[in-house]
């Protein structure tokens, strides 16, 4: 389903805090309104460590295009907020010509507002923008036991350098690299227990805490003029993963239909919000 071209092109963000399942719903609107999905998140932009950066498989893109997703090569690049305006404003702007509608979507919350208002606003005064954003209670967003299981220990240790101590720049920024430092330095010691439990605990702690910056920059954002941000409870959700019970009814019922339906009402609508029939 092709996007209609009246008015100014439609963009759909999909915000939220980490673990909320912003990729899963990208993926979904992009497959389901004839879209590509443009990464946000600053460290997935960067080639390389999955597990730490929670990149999609490519069994989970089902077949979606993603944009900015591993284009960094180098992991001491810094992929600054106008790297990413420049990049993400180009992208979309070949998804657009192509008839297909752009989703942008990740966690950079910065990067999102430095595209939408930077410049003298002038993104989005040329598109029209809906902003859809999972929101969950804080203590159901956590998923470092799943990223331990699924190797962050060893993808860690295959990307540690003892000659590097710089976590300042480029993917060395992200969380599950710095905090491993001391016990990649000191395995096989005596203590090295310890220190890997440290480090998991530092790494559960600044997740939890990336969360809260998150949720709290995307409250402001919602109070911005011109941001049309959609709220989406997925606590319930969650919770149900977390006890590891089955969810994808619950996903469609509490998630996918009605983000589907405010979707279809933005893309099938004029910037006055009038209904454009076929």
């Amino acid at each position: 389903m092709e996007q209609k071209q009246q008015g100014k092109p439609k963009v759909v963000f999909v915000l939220g805090a980490t673990a909320t399942g912003k990729s899963k719903l990208a993926i979904a609107v992009a497959a389901r309104f004839g879209g590509e999905v443009i990464n946000s998140d600053k460290i997935q932009a960067y080639a390389g460590l999955p597990v730490i950066t929670n990149k999609v498989t490519d069994e989970e893109c089902a077949g979606v295009p993603h944009h900015l997703l591993g284009c960094v090569r180098c992991p001491d690049d810094d992929f600054t907020a106008e790297d990413f305006c420049r990049e993400a404003g180009a992208a979309i702007g070949r998804v657009v010509s192509s008839g297909a509608l752009p989703v942008v979507a990740e966690g950079s919350n910065h990067y999102v507002e430095a595209l939408v208002d930077g410049g003298g606003a002038a993104f989005s005064n040329a598109h029209d923008c809906l902003f859809v954003w999972l929101d969950a209670a804080p203590e159901m967003l956590r998923r470092l036991d799943d990223m331990v299981r699924r190797g962050l220990v060893d993808e860690a240790r295959a990307t540690f350098d003892p000659g590097v101590a710089d976590y300042t720049r480029g993917v060395r920024r992200a969380i599950g690299l710095p905090e491993m430092d001391a016990y990649l330095r000191h395995e096989g010691a005596d203590d090295e227990e310890e220190l890997l439990g440290a480090a998991v605990e530092e790494i559960k702690a600044n997740t939890f805490g990336l969360v809260l910056e998150q949720v709290g920059k995307i409250q402001r954002m919602s109070t911005l003029e011109g941001w049309d941000v959609r709220r989406e409870d997925c606590t319930e959700l969650l919770a149900h993963v977390v006890a590891g019970e089955g969810v994808e009814e619950l996903w469609r019922m509490k998630v996918w239909e009605p983000v589907e339906d405010m979707v279809r009402s933005f893309v099938d609508s004029d910037q006055s919000g009038r209904s454009l029939q076929c």
